[in-house]
């Protein structure tokens, strides 16, 4: 069986969450009371929202945490039959243990439909005697209001890159890996302030060795080099439109980038430079309209060197 390092170092408690203190305090007071409203878990992943949802049910009904917990994952389970069954069934059960009630962990609750919202929202109602509901979600936008209003918010935000690294030198020295500074502020780069996402290309590049460096980051986690960027969008603003095209390809082919990792890519190095605010705007009103595009369908090695195009073109002031 393969080990999945971001289930294995998951936080079993509450304690050991990190950079959402704020949200823990408020959490740790509904466990110390065993009085839980319904919870609603809003934020970027990896950040720490099923951890949280996890670690709830762990300290409230102890080595019986699995039979009063029922998790399910909404993005699987989206229609209007899942609450209308497999969760309705689990609800008109009492709880075992001195809790009053039981947990139900919605996880990308955000991805059921209109349908299967609606239902729920009459569930929570009719069961709030002896069930209490987590949603865990991304977008809080994408859950109806009334469901919203039935819960308690919880917006968690993406981890700083002290907590990050403080993490990752944790999960190293469990590990018996070697990692340099430079290598840590890579993975931070390329994580983009998700803890899981930064243990599981911590993880692929102990497949390759023990030794990590910066390279190695960028090689596993299929990120390009940021003066690789730097020297595209430098390129391109300069009027080379040419070679600046062609780093591009050569870049998207070398490392596997898709046309949205590229544009974001872009996009995070635009804001950085040194460019008057008036330029900026220009750019990144070009990268949106870009990623856009290729959302919506379009070929990305075309719209990659059409954004190119535009940058030359605002370069010289056209």
């Amino acid at each position: 069986m393969i080990d999945v390092w971001a289930e294995k170092y998951r936080p079993s408690s509450l304690n050991e969450v990190v950079g959402q203190e704020a949200i823990v305090k408020r959490l740790k007071s509904f466990v110390k009371t065993k009085s839980l409203p319904h919870l609603m878990f809003a934020g970027p992943a990896g950040t720490g929202k099923t951890t949280c949802a996890l670690a709830i049910a762990k300290e409230l009904y102890g080595d019986n945490w699995h039979v009063n917990l029922l998790e399910t994952n909404a993005s699987d389970e989206r229609g209007i039959d899942v609450i209308r069954g497999k969760i309705k069934d689990f609800a008109r059960t009492m709880p075992l243990g001195d809790v009053s009630f039981k947990l139900v962990l919605l996880d990308e609750a955000d991805a059921l439909t209109k349908e299967a919202q609606h239902a729920l929202r009459r569930t929570m109602e009719k069961y709030a005697g002896n069930v209490r509901f987590i949603l865990d979600c991304n977008f809080s936008s994408k859950i109806i209001d009334p469901i919203q209003s039935r819960c308690a918010v919880f917006r968690f935000k993406p981890l700083a890159e002290l907590e990050i690294i403080n993490y990752i030198k944790k999960v190293a020295s469990s590990e018996g890996l070697e990692i340099d500074d430079n290598a840590l502020r890579a993975l931070y780069t390329v994580s983009f302030g998700d803890c899981r996402k930064a243990v599981n290309i911590i993880q692929s590049c102990a497949s390759l060795t023990k030794s990590i460096t910066e390279s190695v980051i960028f090689e596993a986690a299929s990120y390009a080099r940021p003066a690789e960027i730097n020297n595209i969008i430098s390129l391109a603003l300069k009027g080379d439109f040419i070679k600046s095209k062609d780093l591009m390809t050569n870049l998207m082919l070398k490392y596997g980038l898709s046309g949205i990792d590229a544009v974001k890519q872009i996009q995070s190095h635009v804001i950085n430079l040194d460019l008057p605010n008036e330029l900026k705007v220009k750019l990144i009103d070009r990268i949106g309209e870009y990623e856009f595009r290729m959302v919506e369908g379009s070929d990305e090695f075309l719209q990659i060197e059409a954004l190119l195009a535009q940058f030359c073109l605002i370069g010289k002031g056209a």
